[in-house]
């Protein structure tokens, strides 16, 4: 049977128990900490503002601190497989962004802004790989997309939950930003706390250390190919926030622009909405089929034809709604997908430098389709930065496809 690794349909079909302490511990944990940082990321360009930090800082310091993020993701994915206890790396890793994202409510300059965003990114980054590596340890192979679909309906109800908050709390304490930011620490916090004291260390034999260059290499040929079509994938995957500007412009003619730009940001609710629901179920899909790369080829195939659909330009709110439901829909699944088969290709004590090496491959993708979609978008037009999206989409959906057993 031509599949990414020998696990039979039946080992997918039964993995009783799978809805652990563990799969239950980091699910929280995500949720929280996705609603504390995304309160302060709410409110952080209005904050900027009021110090007189203007747009340039704004990309200084999102730009410095994905990259931040990305390395240290790269690094620690390399050092977790050769620690012997690695839950006290997640932990450090939350409470440090947790302090950091906090410590914005002592800001008077835009670089302290800077400091303190790029330091809760690489909190980020070192306890991402750690946490997954920790998920899959925990978990049988058959139930690696439930789990990891929970993961990210979870972490997307945090992103959901957080803005709102943010409304609420400028609300009630009468737009004081500083007090905003301090309130952050709460679900900070209960993040750590719940990931110290539920998420289960599983004995784990350490490999003997090796440099990265040669753990880089170690990796077997199919993850390779594997992170191929990631990379070409991710390469056309615009941020989604692209959206809003194309729903405000489709929609401003017929809507006039105030509210063309409210109904864009109904239609990104919306798509969160079904980027959360769609994690978990296509993960829930994958564990029962007998070829699991065949839902994310899916995924990055459904990406394709919603970029085909962009390109037409449709200017009424029903079909804008339909394609921010498709937008959501393959981003929940191609997220929840890629960890769960990266965890299915990889022995597990190669599952950090797994996990960290495709972090790594999405931001180098992620920085590529920023700049090259943008700027056929402003230099070309709307329709050839989607086209040029949409192949990218259908080469990487190929590329998952033509995975070797």
């Amino acid at each position: 049977m031509a599949d990414v690794n020998s696990q039979g349909t039946s080992d997918r079909q039964s993995s009783p128990g799978w809805l652990n302490r563990t799969v239950l511990g980091v699910g929280v944990t995500s949720l929280f900490s996705d609603w504390s940082h995304e309160i302060a990321t709410a409110i952080l360009p209005a904050f900027l503002a009021t110090i007189g930090a203007g747009p340039a800082w704004l990309g200084a310091i999102e730009g410095i601190s994905d990259g931040l993020s990305s390395f240290a993701k790269l690094s620690s994915g390399h050092y977790t497989d050769q620690l012997k206890k690695r839950k006290p790396l997640a932990v450090f890793g939350y409470a440090f962004t947790a302090l950091a994202t906090a410590s914005f409510a002592f800001a008077t300059h835009a670089y302290h802004v800077l400091l303190g965003r790029a330091a809760a990114w690489l909190g980020r980054g070192v306890r991402s790989p750690v946490k997954k590596a920790l998920l899959a340890a925990d978990v049988a192979p058959g139930a690696y997309g439930r789990a990891f679909g929970l993961e990210r309906l979870m972490d997307t109800v945090g992103a959901i939950a957080g803005p709102l908050t943010a409304l609420w709390l400028l609300k009630v304490t009468n737009h004081n930003y500083r007090a905003v930011f301090l309130w952050t620490l709460l679900p900070g916090m209960i993040a750590v706390l719940s990931f110290w004291l539920l998420v289960r260390e599983r004995p784990f034999e350490a490999r003997t250390k090796v440099t990265f260059l040669a753990g880089l290499r170690s990796l077997p040929r199919n993850f390779r190919e594997f992170l191929l079509g990631v990379g070409v994938f991710g390469s056309g995957d615009f941020s989604h926030t692209l959206l809003i500007l194309y729903a405000s412009r489709m929609l401003a003619p017929t809507q006039g622009a105030a509210r063309a730009a409210s109904l864009a940001v109904g239609l990104y609710t919306l798509h969160n909405v079904f980027y959360a629901g769609s994690a978990y179920l296509s993960g829930w899909i994958s564990d029962i089929v007998p070829h699991r790369k065949a839902i994310l080829t899916a995924g990055y195939a459904l990406a394709g034809v919603t970029a085909i659909f962009l390109t037409t330009t449709p200017a009424s709110v029903w079909l804008l709604g339909g394609l921010f439901v498709l937008a959501g829909i393959y981003v929940g699944t191609e997220e929840a997908l890629e960890d769960s088969l990266a965890a299915e290709l990889i022995l597990k004590e190669q599952h950090g430098m797994a996990f960290g090496t495709l972090a790594a491959v999405n931001a180098v993708g992620d920085f590529v389709s920023s700049m090259v979609v943008g700027f056929l978008w402003s230099a070309v037009s709307v329709r050839a930065a989607f086209s040029f999206s949409a192949v990218l989409f259908f080469v990487g959906a190929i590329l998952i496809f033509r995975l070797r057993k």
